[in-house]
């Protein structure tokens, strides 16, 4: 393995490590705001952290031009980018509103399982492209569906209603996927993010003068949990996936960057000394594989 790949491959490790312990900092910062409240700050700090880089991408746009643009202007890869972002900005709005509640329900380790089912349910939502779904990733659906009755469901038959929110997140996820999918083509990925985290959140900030009172102290308090999120989760840790992906091989960037939700689940444990039965641990590594499975290359 080439030098630029070894890097490559560390900073998607770090990437995943960054990811799977935000959710440690998403639970923290629950206790001092609500979730709106929260995702607001974060988003909008993110997105604060990009904006100088989206600004610079812009002006580059401007003064040299870009290829490949649907209307065949500079301007119009710029708009692309906007509108691009605007749109995953809406439905990574949702996807997180319902992780965010979900979180505060249940345990940051099955947090982090439950929302990874998202790259089980991509490919599978390929059915509806008239896409040919691999053996393998009917394997992982099979999986993924034990795994997430061991880790849901109670003895009892009953369910978290947390990990109905986090089970909602995952499918909201798999729609920014596919959305991030079909802009991402057509403009920079870092002006995409950066207007997608402005929007997510603004529109958080709607819900949270809606529905939550926030205030300034309690801001305040959470400011370690909220930074983490705004400014490492959203504003290093993307920046970090797209500077690494382009030497490296899909197939085992995504591979490493699963290990989000395993990081997920050691952070919850050692910082927060959250732990989970062995019904439940069983049901995380059935998961962990159904991911695993979802993104090895399929056989011709």
């Amino acid at each position: 393995m080439d030098r630029k790949k070894m890097r490559s491959n560390g900073l998607l490790l770090l990437t995943a490590f960054i990811w799977g312990t935000a959710f440690v900092a998403q639970s923290v910062g629950m206790d001092y705001v609500g979730a709106f409240t929260f995702n607001m700050c974060r988003f909008l700090l993110g997105g604060l952290v990009l904006s100088p880089v989206a600004l610079l991408i812009a002006r580059r746009e401007r003064g040299a031009g870009a290829e490949g643009s649907p209307a065949g202007t500079r301007r119009g890869r710029i708009r692309d980018g906007v509108r691009g972002g605007l749109a995953c900005g809406v439905v990574l709005f949702v996807a997180s509103s319902f992780q965010q509640v979900g979180i505060s329900m249940t345990t940051v380790g099955k947090s982090g399982f439950i929302t990874a089912l998202y790259i089980v349910l991509v490919p599978v939502c390929g059915i509806f492209m008239k896409k040919r779904i691999p053996r393998l990733v009917w394997l992982g659906v099979a999986l993924a569906t034990a795994g997430m009755y061991l880790l849901c469901v109670t003895e009892s038959f009953t369910v978290n209603r947390g990990d109905i929110y986090l089970f909602c997140c995952a499918l909201s996820f798999t729609a920014h996927i596919l959305v991030i999918d079909r802009v991402s083509p057509h403009a920079d990925g870092i002006l995409i993010s950066c207007v997608q985290f402005l929007t997510a959140g603004v529109l958080s900030a709607v819900l949270t003068f809606l529905f939550e009172t926030p205030r300034l102290t309690a801001i305040l308090a959470a400011a370690p949990p909220i930074l983490y999120s705004g400014v490492l989760s959203c504003g290093v840790a993307y920046t970090l996936q797209v500077v690494a992906q382009k030497d490296t091989d899909p197939t085992v960037a995504s591979l490493l960057m699963s290990l989000e939700s395993v990081f997920s689940l050691l952070a919850g444990w050692v910082i927060l000394h959250q732990n989970l039965s062995p019904r439940e641990l069983l049901g995380c590594v059935l998961v962990f594989t159904a991911v695993i499975l979802a993104q090895l290359p399929a056989r011709e």
